[in-house]
This record gives C-alpha cells, sequence and structure tokens, in this order.
C-alpha cells in the first residue's frame, strides 16, 4: 500500500527539490560561464587534484564522483581531448585504467575555484545561518548515508 505524501511533506518534498535543482543550475551556468566546464567535469578534476599523485582508478573515481562509468569514461575522454586529463593503464592491473590530472588541468580546476566558491557562497551559504548550515550538513548526510545503504532496485 502507497503511503501518499500529507499536505507539509508535500510542500517540504518541492521546496527541497526546487532548492537542491536550482543550486545545481545555477553552478553549472556559472562554471559553464566563468570557466567553460560543465559542473561534472569540475567535480571530476577537482576529486583528480584532492586524490594522491593526482590520480585515481576509473572505478574509484566513479565512485567518490557518484557517476556510471559509461558516463565517466565519456567525460574523462571529453577531459583528455581538452589536455585536462590523461588516461593510463593501470600498473598493477592492466585490465584497469587510471585517470590522472595533467598540469593544465590542475591549471583549469585553479582559475575555477573562485568563481565556483563565489557562486556557491552567494545561493548557498549566505542564505544560511551557522546554526542552518550545521542542520543543513546533518540533513544532507543523514539522506546520503539512507541513499547510500539502500538497494538501487527500486
Amino acid at each position: 500500500m502507497t503511503r501518499w505524501l500529507d499536505e507539509d511533506e508535500q510542500a517540504t518534498w518541492q521546496a527541497f527539490y526546487a532548492a537542491a535543482t536550482l543550486l545545481i543550475d545555477r553552478i553549472d551556468r556559472a562554471l559553464q560561464h566563468d570557466a567553460g566546464m560543465p559542473h561534472g567535469y569540475f567535480e571530476i578534476l577537482t576529486v583528480l587534484s584532492e586524490s594522491e599523485g593526482r590520480a585515481l582508478r576509473m572505478h574509484e573515481l566513479a565512485r567518490r564522483t557518484r557517476s556510471s562509468r559509461s558516463r565517466l569514461s565519456h567525460a574523462v575522454s571529453r577531459l583528455d581531448a581538452c589536455g585536462w586529463v590523461r588516461r593510463r593503464d593501470c600498473d598493477d592491473d592492466k585490465r584497469g585504467q587510471v585517470a590522472e590530472l595533467t598540469d593544465e588541468g590542475a591549471a583549469a580546476v585553479a582559475a575555477a575555484s573562485p568563481g565556483h566558491i563565489r557562486t556557491m557562497r552567494t545561493h548557498l551559504f549566505d542564505q544560511l545561518t551557522a546554526e542552518q548550515l550545521v542542520q543543513l550538513k546533518q540533513i544532507s548526510e543523514l539522506i546520503s548515508e539512507g541513499l547510500e545503504s539502500a538497494p538501487t532496485s527500486r
């Protein structure tokens, strides 16, 4: 039996959905305008820049960016064509591949980061009190933990 949303739950869902999609859209548009890259590419470059040796196996990069392997493979191919990422065979497992951030990719992340931070500050952090930020973090972690532990069949 379906447990339908009551009026307050429906309003909460709509508010959450609107805020999340509008924020991600604003971040994506700002990165496209300022740095010529979509948010997804910026996330890949950032994860690589923060990784040991600026490199990760593709399956680990997919996990950390919450991306499918096929979507990540396509993005890494595009980033490789830009000269920002280099794909190479894994040293200890010839079936695996590693994505490695190039110096040009590191420079692209460094150039895009100030605008990205300004966008997040303006449209997220500056909108909330310190207490609300703590609550948002706790709520977001709780939702993420539930989603990560839930079966993906539904």
